[in-house]
């Protein structure tokens, strides 16, 4: 409650007891009126509402594929192991490198790093009452392996075979060790279901239901308006410290900005970058600004002309406004992208960078290129970001300088999307965020040769050697030299010109605690409290 608001009250209370011309007693019973009163607000104090922009795709982990949706998975669902926590200047942050039991109590992995043999907690069950057990796993890891969604991850975790050994023993065999495997199976994807239910109600039913064993059961799920959890109390980690967390699903982010500083909402996610500093002005308020490892980058076609000629790819990195995207169109909200792979990521070097705005470099490269006359190129611009708008303005005007004339095509988001799938664009800006934390993962996707997310095209033999050697080197001293050199390399052939890391930003009313800052950029709502 804001301190106006307390002052108020107070001053209401005083004058209806001078009123009155009463005084207190301090053995004297509340009125039944006023006991009520205070139950609302004690229950009220136990509530959390959050907003967010969208209201979300699906309940069912395996397909599930957007901010929203993995919100609600990691609301209602537990995971064979979690991600630890550490505190960097007084704030909690994951430790992604970090993997704890939690559905599992413990495993065993074998001398060739190829099996790992989870041995199940024995008091956990499901919110139907169904216990969880090693039938559960294997069948919950068989749904995301013939999923749409979650399938590139079962091929990425590198599953061969999972096998129920006993009700509490479950045994998974990788074709070949791989380091990322734990980090994988702790995301929201591998949830474990409850298969009974899922038989009995069918495989749709997860669509828009859970069958978890998580912290939160689901009350209500209306993608236009809200979502209600109320707490498990029978949670096997404990009974949640707030008894309802409401989503409520608010797409104009100015309409987040004003419920967050009229303390209708305890916290708000997506908030500009230009609202930061007012929203700190509030007295009430606490804004979280976290370095995460969402990127930004503007992509060349290395197939299409002119951007097969590394020099011209280079001339584009030296014309980039880099100060202005930071402190114009990102309020300072973010920082320079120095390689492919983000800063808070292990195995990340800037080793090697070397671009800045710097036009008669750029006029320099383009002149031996064979371009020192200019040339045109299609610019696609997705729809639905501000900032993507404003950093292309900005470029194009710089590449003007140079005589490059940056025409700007810009299309609906989801048409974005398809074109970026088909491979055929130019040029484009683009996010990515990585929700394992591992350069394996994001240049897997991203730059490898054979990475699913490599719309660029971008294809380098010694890259993609690096990469697989990495893969398979179990020593993450060695694993991570492998990993830099593959980032010095990908640096100076400039595929992209890197913009900026963004600030993960969240505001949130003081009364609010336990909120942790995760790479995949979910709230976990089981850690939060309220009035404590």
């Amino acid at each position: 409650m804001k301190k106006q608001k307390w002052l108020a009250l107070l001053a209401a209370v005083s004058m209806a007891f001078a009123v009155a011309g009463c005084a207190e007693n301090a053995n004297q019973q509340p009125a039944e009126g006023e006991k009520q009163g205070d139950q609302q607000a004690e229950a009220q104090s136990k509530n959390i509402t959050i907003a967010y922009s969208e209201g979300g795709q699906t309940m069912d982990p395996a397909e599930a594929n957007d901010l929203t949706s993995d919100t609600l998975v990691l609301a209602t669902y537990d995971q064979l192991v979690t991600y630890g926590v550490k505190t960097v200047d007084g704030a909690e942050i994951a430790k992604t490198d970090e993997i704890k039991p939690m559905l599992a109590a413990e495993w065993k992995v074998s001398e060739d790093n190829t099996t790992y043999t989870f041995t199940l907690r024995d008091d956990v069950k499901f919110h139907s009452g169904n216990p969880v057990n090693a039938e559960a796993v294997a069948y919950s890891f068989d749904r995301v392996k013939n999923s749409n969604s979650g399938s590139f991850l079962y091929g990425m975790a590198a599953i061969d075979k999972v096998t129920v050994l006993d009700d509490k023993t479950v045994e998974i065999k990788l074709q070949r060790p791989n380091h990322m495997f734990l980090q994988i199976i702790a995301m929201y994807t591998f949830s474990v279901v409850d298969p009974a239910v899922v038989k009995e109600k069918g495989d749709d039913y997860l669509k828009n239901n859970a069958a978890g064993s998580g912290p939160f059961k689901l009350e209500k799920w209306d993608p236009a308006s809200e979502a209600i959890f109320v707490a498990n109390k029978d949670y096997w980690q404990g009974a949640p410290k707030v008894d309802k967390v409401t989503m409520k699903f608010t797409k104009e982010a100015s309409n987040r900005v004003m419920l967050l500083d009229k303390g209708d909402v305890d916290l708000a996610i997506e908030i500009p970058p230009k609202d930061v500093e007012q929203l700190k002005q509030n007295a009430d308020l606490t804004v979280r600004s976290d370095a995460s490892n969402r990127i930004l980058f503007l992509a060349m076609n290395t197939q299409v002309k002119p951007f097969d000629n590394v020099k011209v790819r280079q001339a584009i990195a030296y014309a980039i406004p880099y100060d202005k995207l930071i402190h114009d169109v990102m309020y300072d909200q973010a920082k320079q992208l120095k390689s492919a792979v983000p800063s808070n990521t292990p195995g990340h070097t800037d080793a090697g960078f070397v671009y800045k705005h710097d036009l008669e470099k750029a006029k320099q490269l383009l002149e031996e290129a064979g371009y020192g006359d200019g040339f045109s190129f299609d610019f696609t611009l997705g729809s639905g970001f501000q900032d993507w708008e404003d950093d292309a303005v900005l470029i194009q005007a710089e590449l003007a300088k140079i005589g490059v004339e940056m025409n700007i095509e810009k299309v609906a988001r989801a048409q974005f999307l398809q074109m970026q799938k088909e491979r055929k664009l130019t040029s484009y800006i683009t996010k990515w965020t990585s929700f394992v934390n591992d350069p394996g993962y994001h240049l897997g996707f991203l730059l490898y040769g054979k990475g699913s997310s490599n719309y660029g095209n971008y294809v380098n033999a010694k890259v993609d050697e690096l990469w697989e050697q990495a893969n398979n080197e179990p020593d993450q001293a060695k694993r991570e030299e492998l990993y830099k050199q593959a980032q010095e390399i990908i640096t100076s052939e400039a595929p992209w010109a890197y913009l900026y890391e963004y600030n993960r930003i969240v505001g949130m009313n003081k009364d609010v605690k336990g909120y942790i800052y995760y790479p995949d950029e979910v709230i976990r709502f089981y850690p939060l409290s309220k009035g404590e």
